[in-house]
C-alpha cells in the first residue's frame, strides 16, 4: 500500500465542549447578553465617579468583568459562539470577539454568515487574520481564502508544504457552487489486491481517523476509483478475504466541476455520508463530506427564502442602515412601479366606484386572494425547479392541472364571497360579479405562477428571485382589473 495515514481531522472541541440543543444555546445567548450588559452598566457607573486612581480602578473592573464572559466563550462550541455573535449588535459582537480564543477564530468565521463574517475580518489585523487562517485545513481555507485580503492568503500559503498548497490552489481554482471547491482532501485509499486483515493493521496506525469516515476509497496503482470498503463490512468480514471480494463496486461519485447542490440532494436521496469525487480519467481527487452537504442545503434553501422576498443576500442582522438599503431597494423599487400601476386600474374606474362604494371595500378582497393562491404556486413550482423534479416539456402540463385547482377554489371561495356581498349590500349582481372576479383572479394567479418561475429558468435567471413580488403586482392589477371591469359592465 506504501500509503501514509493523515493527520488526525477530528472535531478538536468535541472532547471537552458539548454542541449544545436550541433551547440551551438560546439560554447562553442571554447569559452572554447580560454579562454584556452588566459590563457596560460598571463601566459606565465606574467612568462616571471622580476618585483617587480613578484608571487604575477602571481597568480593575474592567478585566474582572471580562474574565467572566471570558471564560463563558471558553465552555462554548465554535459553532454556538457564531451563533451567538450573528445575534449581537455590532459594539456587542466585536466585544466579544476580542475574547474568543484564538484558536478558535477561523472555524468561527467559517460558521458564521458571511455578512458578519464581513464585519469580523475588517476588525481584525492582518497577523491576528493569517494566526485564524493557519488553523484551519486545505479546503476550510478555501472556503475563507475569497473573504480574505489578498496579502493574508499569499502569507498563508507560503507557510504550507507541498501537497497542502497543491490542494488549496486546486479548490481555489473551483467557481463557488461546485463540488471542487468543498471537497475534502483527508481521505483514506486502500489497494483492491490486499487483505482486510492487513487493512485493519494500517488502519490503527492513524491517532484518528478523518471525521465523517464511514467508508474507505478502493484504487488502482494510478489512483483510479476500483470502490469502496464501508467500514462496517469491513470489521465483520473474514479478515483473509480481499478488499477486491468485499468492496461495492456500485458508487455514488462526483465530478469537480458537478453543482454543489446537485451533490446534496444526491446525499439526501442515497442516505450518504461521504462520497468520492473524481476526474474525467476516474481518478480519485477529493471526498465530500455530509457535513458541507447540509450546509450546502441550508444555504439553498436561505437563498430560495431571501429571493423569493427580493433580498439579493443574506443581511446582517444588525447591519449598518446604508448596507441594508442597498441590499432591499432594487425589488422595492420594483414593488412601487407595479403598486403605481395597480393605482392607476383603480383609477380608470373611478367613475364606477363613486356609483357603487361597495367596491371600493371588496376589491381587496378579490386582489388579496389572488395574491395568496398565486403565491402558493410559485412556492411549488420555485421548490420543483429546484429539486430538478420539474422538467420544461412538463410546465403546460402542470398549468393545466394549476388551472383546474383554481377553477374549483374559484367556484367554492367565489360563492361564499358572492353570497356575503349578496347579504351586506343586498345586490344578487354584485355577488355574481364577486363569484366571476375571484374564479378569473385565481386563474390568472395560477397561469403566472407558472409562468414566471419557468420563464425564468428559461432564460438562465434564478426563478426564485422576485418571484413574490412580481406574482402579487400580477394578481393586484389583474384582480382590481377583473372586478372593476365586470362590475362596471354588468352593475352599472
Amino acid at each position: 500500500m506504501a500509503l501514509t495515514p493523515p493527520r488526525a481531522a477530528g472535531d478538536v472541541h468535541d472532547g471537552y465542549r458539548q454542541k449544545q440543543p436550541t433551547d440551551r444555546l438560546q439560554d447562553n445567548l442571554s447569559q452572554v447578553q447580560r454579562l454584556i450588559e452588566r459590563q457596560r452598566l460598571v463601566e459606565d457607573l465606574v467612568h462616571r465617579q471622580d476618585m483617587p486612581k480613578h484608571d487604575l480602578v477602571e481597568s480593575l473592573v474592567h478585566k474582572q468583568n471580562l474574565v467572566e464572559l471570558e471564560h463563558k466563550l471558553e465552555s462554548l462550541h465554535p459553532a454556538d459562539i457564531a451563533y451567538i455573535l450573528e445575534a449581537l449588535p455590532l459594539d456587542d459582537r466585536l466585544l466579544v470577539w476580542d475574547l474568543v480564543d484564538s484558536e478558535d477564530e477561523g472555524e468561527i468565521l467559517l460558521e458564521v454568515s458571511d455578512a458578519v463574517r464581513e464585519s469580523l475580518i475588517e476588525s481584525m489585523e492582518q497577523h491576528e487574520l493569517v494566526a485564524a487562517a493557519e488553523q484551519l485545513d486545505a479546503d476550510d481555507l478555501a472556503d475563507l481564502a475569497p473573504d480574505l485580503p489578498r496579502q493574508v492568503v499569499y502569507e498563508v500559503m507560503g507557510g504550507l508544504d507541498e501537497e497542502e498548497r497543491q490542494q488549496l490552489q486546486s479548490a481555489l481554482s473551483y467557481e463557488e457552487g461546485q463540488v471542487g471547491a468543498l471537497m475534502d482532501y483527508e481521505l483514506v485509499k486502500i489497494r483492491p489486491d490486499v487483505s482486510c486483515e492487513v487493512v485493519l493493521r494500517y488502519l490503527r496506525r492513524f491517532d484518528e481517523l478523518p471525521s465523517q469516515t464511514d467508508k474507505i476509497f478502493v484504487v488502482d496503482e494510478d489512483g483510479v476509483l476500483k470502490g469502496v470498503l464501508p467500514v462496517r463490512r469491513l470489521l465483520v468480514c473474514d479478515p483473509e478475504r480481499l478488499v477486491e471480494e468485499v468492496m461495492a463496486t456500485e458508487v455514488v461519485s462526483f465530478h469537480p466541476d458537478e453543482d454543489a447542490a446537485d451533490a446534496a440532494l444526491a446525499f439526501e436521496r442515497y442516505d450518504l455520508v461521504t462520497a468520492p469525487v473524481v476526474d474525467e480519467h476516474g481518478m480519485l481527487v477529493g471526498r465530500l463530506t455530509v457535513d458541507e452537504m447540509v450546509d450546502v442545503i441550508r444555504e439553498e434553501s436561505e437563498t430560495e427564502a431571501l429571493n423569493l422576498a427580493g433580498l439579493k443576500e443574506e443581511e446582517d442582522l444588525f447591519a449598518p442602515v446604508i448596507d441594508s438599503v442597498k441590499n432591499r431597494w432594487a425589488w422595492l423599487a420594483i414593488n412601487l412601479c407595479t403598486a403605481f400601476v395597480a393605482s392607476r386600474v383603480i383609477g380608470a374606474f373611478e367613475g364606477s366606484i363613486e356609483k357603487l362604494v361597495a367596491l371600493a371595500a371588496l376589491m381587496p378582497i378579490v386582489a388579496g386572494i389572488g395574491g395568496n393562491s398565486g403565491n402558493q404556486t410559485i412556492t411549488m413550482i420555485v421548490r420543483a425547479l429546484a429539486m430538478g423534479q420539474l422538467q420544461p416539456g412538463q410546465a403546460q402540463r402542470l398549468w393545466r392541472k394549476e388551472l383546474g385547482v383554481s377553477v374549483i377554489n374559484g367556484l367554492v371561495w367565489g360563492s361564499a364571497l358572492g353570497v356575503l356581498a349578496w347579504l351586506l349590500y343586498g345586490n344578487f349582481s354584485l355577488g355574481l360579479v364577486m363569484l366571476a372576479a375571484t374564479t378569473l383572479n385565481l386563474m390568472l394567479a395560477a397561469s403566472m405562477g407558472v409562468l414566471i418561475p419557468t420563464m425564468m429558468e428559461r432564460f438562465g435567471k434564478d426563478p426564485a428571485v422576485g418571484s413574490s413580488v412580481l406574482i402579487t403586482a400580477c394578481t393586484d392589477s389583474g384582480g382590481f382589473f377583473i372586478f372593476l371591469g365586470l362590475a362596471s359592465l354588468f352593475l352599472l
